[in-house]
């Protein structure tokens, strides 16, 4: 299951990253990284973006960084 499947309110567990280079990169950046729990607090109407509660702090992802997350 990915991030992006997630609803709101639900809880995830980070399993592994699948992205490569500079998009890796960014989504490891903003704190996430395997074994780290992730709540999704909401989802824009059309989609994008994807807002997420991480260690305490509230961060947006855009649909293709969400879909690029496995979780658990």
């Amino acid at each position: 299951m990915t991030l992006r499947e997630l609803q709101p309110g639900q809880i995830g567990k980070v399993v592994a990253i699948n992205a490569e280079g500079a998009f890796k990169r960014r989504i490891m950046d903003m704190g996430i990284t395997t074994g780290v729990t992730v709540k999704l607090i909401r989802i824009a109407p059309l989609g994008d973006p994807i807002e997420v509660t991480l260690r305490g702090y509230q961060l947006s992802l855009r649909k293709d960084e969400a879909a690029s997350i496995q979780v658990e």
